[in-house]
């Protein structure tokens, strides 16, 4: 399923539940990682560009994905029980647009010159472990990311 920015804007309070990891690492960060307030980079993929485009918020901590149980449904996994789920989701929020999207093509070229240069995105998971669809961002990567983005730094 699809779901951009612009749809996460649209849903009431720009809030929506991000569901249907099926990846047990990914999982484990939406778990035991996520918590209410953090900020996370809004990703877009299958499009022509894929990139950084956005900015949204945590606002809850991991909870069973409830697609997991619903037969039918793209993400329903019958192995999964309710009271020992496999799978998890949480709640995101939108927070902002960035200023100037940040093309992959861009990271991978800077993540490259990073790790020769000891950069701030030499272990940029994006490019590490591109498949991986939650990851990790380290403070440092997150102040050259938005800071890259043009997105105004907060007193």
């Amino acid at each position: 399923m699809k779901f951009s920015l612009d749809d996460l804007r649209q849903q009431p309070d720009g809030t929506a539940v991000w569901d249907g990891v099926r990846n047990y690492q990914a999982r484990n960060f939406l778990r035991d990682s996520m918590q209410p307030g953090h900020l996370a980079f809004f990703y877009h993929s299958n499009c022509k560009q894929p990139g950084i485009v956005g900015i949204s918020r945590i606002v809850s901590r991991g909870y069973p994905d409830p697609t997991q149980f619903e037969p039918g449904r793209a993400h329903f996994d019958a192995a999964s029980q309710p009271s020992n789920p496999r799978w998890f989701a949480v709640d995101v929020k939108f927070e902002s647009e960035l200023p100037r999207p940040l093309p992959l093509a861009e990271l991978r070229e800077l993540h490259l010159a990073h790790k020769q240069s000891g950069g701030p995105l030499r272990n940029l998971a994006l490019c590490t472990c591109p498949r991986l669809s939650v990851q990790p961002v380290s403070d440092e990567e997150w102040r050259f990311l938005t800071q890259l983005a043009g997105v105004p730094e907060k007193d």
